[in-house]
This record gives C-alpha cells, sequence and structure tokens, in this order.
C-alpha cells in the first residue's frame, strides 16, 4: 500500500489562492478564524482543520462557504500553537509527528470554542465537520460531546477510532472510493459495525472516481472531471448540517 512510505493520504492538492472573508481571533488559550452571515443566526459549525492547519486557505474557504449558506463558522487551531505539516516535510517522520497531535484529544479545545460560540456569538445549534484528521476528530466528538447537535466527517482516518460505533448525533461520512489509505473495506466494515450498534441517524457515502481530500482540496475548475463530484460532496455536508440544525 502507498501508505508505507507516505503514512497519511494528505497530499495538498490544489492549494486554493483565497485570502477569506473571515477574521482571526483569539479564543481563551487558542486562536481561531471566524466568519458570520451577515443576517443573525443561533446555528454555528465548527470547522476541524486537517494535518495542514486551520490556516490551509482551502479549509477558510469551506468555512466561509459554510457562512454564506447562513451558519457561523469557526476553524480553531486544534494543533494549539504547533506547526502545520508542511508538503516539504520528511514523510518517514510523519508517524512521530502525528503521535503529538492526537485527534482523539481535542475535548479541552472543543470546550472554550463552544464557550465562545454561546457566549459571543448567540449560537445555540452547533454543528462540526472535519476533514481527514479533523474526520476523525469528528468521529471522536459525535462518539462522547454531548453539546453538539450532528457531524460530518469528510475522509476520517477510520482506523483511529475502529472498535468504536455508538454515536450520540447524526453523523454524515464522505468517503472517496480511490482513496489509498482509506481502502473500501474499511467504509464497508464502517458501515457494517454502525448498523449493529448505532441508535440515531447516520450516512455513509462514497464518491465514485475520486481521492482523499476531494471536498477542500481539489479545484472544480481545474479538474472538471471531478468538478460533479466536488459539487456533489459539498452540497450534501451543506444538506446534512441544514436538517440537524
Amino acid at each position: 500500500m502507498a501508505n508505507e512510505s507516505r503514512p497519511c493520504p494528505c497530499d495538498i492538492g490544489d492549494k486554493f489562492d483565497y485570502g477569506g472573508r473571515g477574521q482571526e481571533v483569539q479564543v481563551g488559550h487558542i486562536k481561531a478564524y471566524v466568519c458570520k452571515p451577515s443576517a443573525s443566526t443561533d446555528r454555528a459549525v465548527i470547522v476541524i482543520h486537517d494535518i495542514f492547519g486551520w490556516q490551509l486557505p482551502n479549509t477558510r474557504y469551506i468555512a466561509d462557504m459554510l457562512t454564506t449558506n447562513g451558519y457561523i463558522a469557526i476553524c480553531p487551531d486544534f494543533f494549539v500553537g504547533q506547526e502545520a505539516w508542511k508538503p516539504s516535510n520528511d514523510w518517514a517522520t510523519f508517524n512521530d509527528w502525528v503521535k503529538t497531535r492526537d485527534a482523539g484529544k481535542i475535548d479541552k479545545e472543543v470546550d472554550v470554542v463552544l464557550k465562545y460560540l454561546k457566549d459571543q456569538c448567540g449560537a445555540k445549534k452547533i454543528g462540526v465537520i472535519g476533514f481527514c484528521w479533523g474526520g476523525a476528530a469528528v468521529q471522536h466528538l459525535m462518539l462522547k460531546n454531548p453539546h453538539l447537535k450532528t457531524g460530518v466527517s469528510l475522509y476520517g482516518v477510520i482506523s483511529r477510532f475502529e472498535d468504536k460505533h455508538t454515536l450520540l448525533h447524526p453523523t454524515f461520512f464522505i468517503f472517496a472510493e480511490k482513496d489509498h489509505v482509506i481502502p473500501l473495506e474499511q467504509v464497508t466494515l464502517l458501515e457494517q459495525k454502525l448498523k449493529q450498534n448505532c441508535k440515531v441517524d447516520y450516512e455513509v457515502k462514497i464518491y465514485p472516481g475520486q481521492t482523499h481530500g476531494f471536498v477542500h482540496r481539489k479545484r472544480e475548475d481545474i479538474n472538471p472531471q471531478d468538478k460533479p463530484y466536488i459539487e456533489e460532496g459539498r452540497k450534501d455536508m451543506i444538506n446534512w448540517l441544514n436538517k440537524y440544525l
């Protein structure tokens, strides 16, 4: 498998040339990117970044897209000031690097962000989405955090939570057919386990011909064959949030 030398599938993909329409703020002990719609709302979404961190323009683009759909969007620095992964880094060091950034140990940061959203933004209904590393973090939160209403996990690394399937909240799982680190047999097993153990609404969807990161790290204008699936993934994500928030 390709992950022998590259243990994470997070190729940078198309790095968007995008500045963002929100602002950076200090939220407790961490920094965060926040974008708010022009009309007041009590609905908010926490956006959990991938290994390239909270400042990746692609992730901020998605946060802003949520705002254009009526949500307060916040993308906190879940690495808490530690450096994000760089494409130029040596992949041989990745496993050691990621051990110091555990997607299952973000509860303290999430609590701070939830308090900020409620106290400073007037949010009452809060969901979460996440990409790759952040997708695994979404699954972690959907298993244990009572204060979130729903989640969307985009190509979250299943192996990090492969034995836990009793979700507390409705969760949508987005996967790519040709993701070389999340093989389809893992996705099939996840579906089986959810069917056996999950008491809330969930959906697992595989997008044909797509590779890891397609929803937020592929540009539809230079990948015309991928455009329908990129748009479908984003629309499905918004529709799921609309349904449960």
